[in-house]
Order: C-alpha cells, then structure tokens, then sequence
C-alpha cells in the first residue's frame, strides 16, 4: 500500500484530500443554491395565492368580513392534501379551504400531523374595522421530494465528476513519476555495468541530477586510475631496491628469509591498496568468458605439461559486476591455484541468480582439510612451502570479492573431490 514515505502516496492522498473537500464543498454550496430555489418557488406559489384570497376578501353591510368567491385550485380541496388556507378575523377563523375538511391549522403541522411551510399576511380590507390573519401552507413532503430530483442528479454528476478528477489524478501523478521511474532503471543498468554513463532524461527537473551523478561516476573512474597509478610508483620504488639488495645477498644468507618476508608484506599491503583503490566502480561489467580464455592461455604450458583438462561450463552472456583488472586478478588467482593442484581435471562454473553470480572454481586434486580453509585464506599463509608463491593469491581474491560487496568460500568439491574455490557477487 502506497504511504506517506512515497512520493507517488503524498500526491495521490493530498490531491484525494483535496478533491473530497472540494467536492463536499460544491455539494453544499450547490445544495444550499438548489434548496432555495425550491423553497423560494413554493413560497411564491402560495404567496401567490395569498395575494389572491386577500383580493377576494371583502366587508358585509355590517362591516364584517367575508369570503364570497374563494378559490376552486384542486390542490385546496383535496382533503388532507397539505395545501391549507384560512382566514381569521380578529382571531376567530371564518373562512377555509375545502381540503382542511372542516379542521382549523395550529401551528406548522396539518389536521393529520404531516409538516408543513406556511406564509402568513396580516391585512385590512375597506369598509371593515376588524384585524385580518390569512395563512397559506404548502406540504413539506412535496417539498422534501421535489428536493431529492434535484439533489439525486446532482450527487451523481459530482460522483462522476470525483471519480473522473481522481483518474486524472492518477494518471498525472503516475505520468509525472514516470521520468523518475525511468531514471531508476537507467542507474540499475549504469550499476549493472550496461552502460558507463546515465542518460539524460527528458524531464527538465531531472537533467541537474543525472549530469552531477555522471560527474560523480566520472570523478571515481579518475580517482581510480590516480590511486592505481601511485600504487604502482610505489611498489616500482620499494620493490626495486629489495630486489637488488636480494642479489647483493648469497643465497644461503640468513637476511634472505627476512628480504622474502619483507617481500611478501609488501606485496600483500600493495595488493590490498589497489583493492581498496578499486573499491567497485558503478558501471563496471566484465565478460566472463574472454577473461578466463587469457588466463587459460597464460596457463597453458602448465596444464599440458600436467596434462591437465580444463573444463568451462559458463552461460552465454555470463559477466561478472567488477573491474576487468579485478576479474583477472580473482579468476587468475583461482585458476593457477587449481593448476598447482589438480591432477587431470580443472571445472570453471557459472551461475547466476536472483540477482547474484556465482563463479567456481574446482579441481580434482588432493583438497585441504576443514580445519585448514580459515587458514588459506589468512594472508601471507602458506600450507605447502614448495614452489614459488607469497601465500597471498587467496586472501588477495577474498579481499577483492568482500571489496565488491561478495565472498571467497572454500570447500570440498561434489563432482571433482578436490578443492572448490567460490566467488559469490551482487549483480
């Protein structure tokens, strides 16, 4: 249910509010005009035929006052009909309507207890000393009813009119936001690594906001490039010198074991910084496949002289939500350590969803124990002492996958019982 913290919920509940009030208030309004209209044509009605009794009122010989033609209107001599008129001389009644059947008014209410309008004139005639009263009433049901077919027609028209605006209403506010809508899902594809920059949508309003999000994108792209490029004149400029310091040194030289781990702090602490550096990049997107075929490459010699097969099964299209930089250096880190290990078989899988890629890595070598995964994953921790390496290439892939929102888990594989190395990312 839409509410208060939606944009789309504060237009459409105001705009509702709005509309009801203004709505109510032109039925009241228009109500009150109509109301009156009607009243105001029954009081001309039986003002009218006041004016016609007080001229048919005339005085006897004795002064007295008399009635001798009155009015033959059917509606005053239909018994109980509600349409009344007697005339009082001095208060004493001497005059009615046929349709009062013999019965006098007293106050708003008939002989039958059914409401009634009246209107009263007070008047003299020539000839005549005496106080005259004359009362004419018309029913209040017919009233009442006569009201209802103009209000019925009206309640309806304001009805069709309400549910028209409130459509209106919708389809403006939902049109209006559409441009937001529309905003969110080029972000979603800039995030996606789809495109690198957001478009500039059609709404005026909005082209402020996309232009500085593109600044923004722009700016992390060049922050990136700076950092990786200092990182590098700083592992050129500690490297070097302990590199030749190395070779000034014999090899069974004590301070050769504290140069190597020099060495490899080093090289742990940089590929860190440049972790950190590439801190994932909105937009970024890296095809899957073309990145495992060059590390394939780079490690082919190694896999035909073990005789090792590699086994790809990836999903057209599958990519994964970071740098091209960071892929190779996940994926590579993965790949040779399966190469290091694995027997004859090496599986690369993919999968991706509900929003999530999942990227593994799988040999058929030895495996590691449980207790022992926590451990490769430590930097600078080396199982196996053979073979040239720094200890860093797991902890490294770790870093990089946590870097971009995701995770390195170690395990045992179902179908190769070796090592499964995955790598869990949001897309």
């Amino acid at each position: 249910m839409t509410g208060w913290r939606s944009i789309r919920g504060r237009l459409l509940w105001l705009s509702a509010a709005w509309l009801v009030m203004a709505l109510l208030a032109a039925w009241l309004v228009i109500g009150g005009v109509l109301e009156r209209f009607v009243t105001t044509r029954f009081d001309a009605e039986t003002a009218a035929v006041a004016d016609a009794l007080m001229a048919a009122t005339e005085a006897d010989a004795q002064g007295l006052a008399q009635l001798p033609d009155p009015l033959t209107d059917p509606r005053f001599t239909a018994p109980l009909s509600g349409w009344y008129w007697q005339i009082a001389a001095d208060g004493q009644v001497f005059a009615t309507s046929d349709s009062l059947y013999q019965a006098q008014l007293a106050g708003d209410a008939g002989p039958d207890g059914a409401a009634l309008r009246l209107t009263r004139r007070d008047f003299t005639i020539p000839g005549s000393t005496e106080a005259l009263s004359l009362t004419v009433t018309a029913p209040q049901a017919e009233i009442d009813a006569a009201l209802s077919a103009v209000r019925r027609p009206l309640a309806l028209t304001l009805i069709a009119l309400g549910l028209g605006l409130g459509a209106a209403v919708l389809v403006q506010v939902t049109w209006g936001l559409s441009a937001l809508k529309a905003m969110g899902r080029d972000l979603r594809a800039v995030r996606a690594g789809e495109t690198a920059t957001l478009p500039l949508p059609d709404a005026t309003e909005l082209r402020p906001v996309a232009q500085e999000i593109n600044a923004l994108l722009a700016q992390n792209r060049e922050q990136l490039a700076r950092s990786r490029e200092q990182i590098g004149n700083l592992a050129h400029s500690l490297k070097t010198p302990l590199m030749a310091l190395q070779g000034e040194m014999a090899a069974d030289d004590p301070g050769q074991g504290m140069i190597a781990r020099m060495d490899r702090q080093i090289a742990w602490h940089l590929k860190r910084a440049r972790s950190a550096g590439g801190r994932r990049v909105l937009g970024q997107h890296t095809a899957l496949a073309p990145v495992v075929d060059d590390i394939a490459l780079v490690l082919r010699r190694a896999l035909e002289d073990g005789g090792i097969a590699l086994e790809l099964h990836l999903p057209p299209g599958a990519a994964l939500p970071v740098e091209q930089q960071d892929a190779q250096e996940m994926l590579g880190n993965l790949m040779e350590n399966a190469a290091k290990w694995a027997r004859s078989r090496i599986a690369i899988r993919a999968q991706q969803q509900a929003r999530r890629i999942t990227v593994t890595v799988a040999d058929d070598g030895p495996g590691m124990a449980d207790s022992d995964f926590a451990k490769a994953l430590a930097r600078g921790t080396r199982l196996d002492e053979r073979g040239p390496g720094a200890g860093l290439g797991l902890a490294i892939v770790a870093d990089l996958a946590a870097l971009n929102g995701g995770g390195l888990t170690l395990g045992r594989d179902d179908t190769l019982g070796g090592m499964a190395a995955r790598i869990s990312l949001p897309l």
